[in-house]
């Protein structure tokens, strides 16, 4: 049996195999000269089989393909870590390619203090697309006012984050039980800051991330926001006694002006127009939430059964 390696990069896919082999093609480029890594891709129950794909790789990582019945990212992201080998997990997500460095940065970082769960910068690889420059935008606003001693969630999204396995399942995991697929991150570095653990930010960890929106999946992806983030904060008023409402107004104020630092005009109003209507998205999400679902669930549900190949 061969040694362990020192990290696992666990990738959950959906019926995305060109970019999962874009995701793939950057894993096999990393930099890791000074440590060893296997990669396990969690086919979450997609229509198209993903051996002939993932068998391309062989000389070139160790890759191992998992399946189980479509249960969502979360889901996904459990199983691979429930077969994973390494000391340390990466997580990414298919469609984003990492940088070269990605990884190294992680390693070194966690090999410093393993108590910490890092996350890196998700740059947007779509810069023509009004919808994903947009939502990338949100992302690194909240990114940096998360560093602010105001905030009182601070979380990284999933698509970037790297921690020691050990931690990972002494906190849970990852629920499946909040609706849309959505804000198992900040759920999960709720229960992680609970435990008295701490979060630091990596920016030299970078990620490409190919989130290609269009106006409507844009106003989706918002509005499924909105029903995860009113689970999320039930269940954590549940559980913590927090306020219900976190934020003060003026991080949303601060948000809708955070464009006027652009250069362009017309980038600078378009911009302000689209984060202005992805809050309202949000809000409309969490409405329609209170008012069917008004039940908050709590804590990681059971792992699907897998198979590994």
């Amino acid at each position: 049996m061969t040694d362990a390696p020192t990290a696992t990069i666990v990738v959950p896919t959906f019926a995305r195999p060109a970019m999962l082999r874009r995701c793939l093609d950057g894993i096999a480029r990393l930099e890791a000269t000074a440590f060893s890594f296997e990669v396990v891709v969690d086919d979450d129950g997609g229509p198209e089989p993903l051996d002939a794909l993932v068998a391309a790789y062989a000389d070139r990582l160790d890759l191992h393909l998992i399946r189980q019945s479509h249960g969502g990212p979360a889901a996904a992201r459990n199983a691979g870590v429930a077969v994973a080998r390494g000391r340390y997990l990466a997580f990414i997500d298919d469609d984003c390619t990492p940088a070269p460095g990605w990884l190294a940065e992680f390693v070194r970082e966690l090999a410093r203090d393993d108590r910490r769960l890092l996350g890196g910068r998700v740059e947007n690889a779509l810069s023509d697309n009004p919808y994903s420059t947009a939502s990338e935008h949100i992302s690194q606003f909240v990114y940096a006012y998360n560093r602010t001693d105001t905030a009182l969630e601070p979380f990284f999204t999933t698509n970037n984050i790297a921690l020691a396995a050990d931690l990972f399942r002494t906190v849970g995991g990852f629920t499946t039980a909040i609706p849309s697929a959505t804000a198992e991150d900040k759920e999960f570095c709720d229960r992680w800051r609970a435990r008295g653990l701490s979060l630091a930010h990596v920016p030299s960890a970078v990620v490409h991330h190919a989130h290609d929106l269009t106006f409507t999946r844009f106003l989706r992806q918002h509005f499924d926001y909105g029903r995860g983030i009113l689970v999320f904060r039930l269940t954590r008023r549940r559980r913590a006694g927090s306020a219900f409402v976190p934020e003060p107004a003026k991080f949303y104020v601060d948000l809708l002006l955070s464009p006027m630092t652009r250069t362009s005009s017309v980038t600078r109003w378009r911009l302000m127009a689209l984060l202005a209507t992805a809050q309202l998205a949000t809000l409309a999400g969490a409405l329609r939430e209170a008012l069917t679902r008004p039940q908050p669930v709590s804590g990681p549900e059971s792992r699907p059964s897998q198979d590994r190949s």
